[in-house]
């Protein structure tokens, strides 16, 4: 898939996705921690944002979505991406609900799982079996799954609520009306901040 060999980071190229061509094909999702900020973990907070990652979507055609998430700054482990019945993060995972499996509950809304690295970032891209209109205004957890108890129990999770988004092309701005910035400028800026 073209898509994903342009996103790919070994291929050592710089690429921002503006957005695919049909309206409400493509989705976004902001992860961060809950309200109230939850426990430090053992990566030192370096951002002084609650935000821990992005969640993207693109509707493909009608049976195939793609997934494209991102976190940063949290503990080394394993993590699961769970798409969840509410849209309500006021307290974390705890008030999401159950995860979402659909109105007659026969679908998957375990998005996947990632591993985060001893640097604090963690991918997961890959498909998922639900449409964009589907997923919007309900939550996404990532959760760290706890294999023992070495973690001391503490819970780390990043949350966010799913929202429209432009696709592919959808997007024609150049510069940022709040900030005067290229979207150029902006991507250099979160990578510097370690959000990308």
């Amino acid at each position: 898939m073209r898509l994903l060999r342009l996103r790919h980071p070994s291929t050592g190229r710089d690429a921002i996705l503006r957005g695919s061509g049909a309206p409400d094909t493509a989705a976004v999702c902001i992860l961060e921690t809950p309200p109230p900020l939850t426990p430090a973990s053992s990566v030192p907070n370096t951002a002084a944002s609650p935000v821990r990652g992005l969640a993207r979507l693109i509707q493909l055609s009608p049976s195939l979505t793609l997934l494209d998430l991102t976190v940063t700054h949290l503990a080394p482990g394993t993590y699961r991406a769970t798409l969840r019945r509410t849209g309500d993060i006021t307290r974390g995972s705890a008030s999401l609900g159950d995860v979402y499996a659909g109105t007659e509950g026969e679908r998957d809304g375990v998005l996947g799982s990632l591993v985060v690295d001893d640097k604090g970032r963690g991918p997961l891209v890959g498909e998922v079996g639900w449409r964009v209109w589907e997923v919007v205004g309900r939550g996404v957890c990532v959760e760290r799954v706890s294999d023992d108890e070495t973690d001391g129990g503490i819970k780390e999770e990043v949350v966010g609520v799913v929202a429209r988004s432009a696709g592919v092309w959808e997007n024609e701005k150049v510069v940022c009306g709040c900030s005067g910035k290229t979207v150029w400028e902006e991507r250099e800026e979160m990578v510097g901040r370690g959000i990308l």
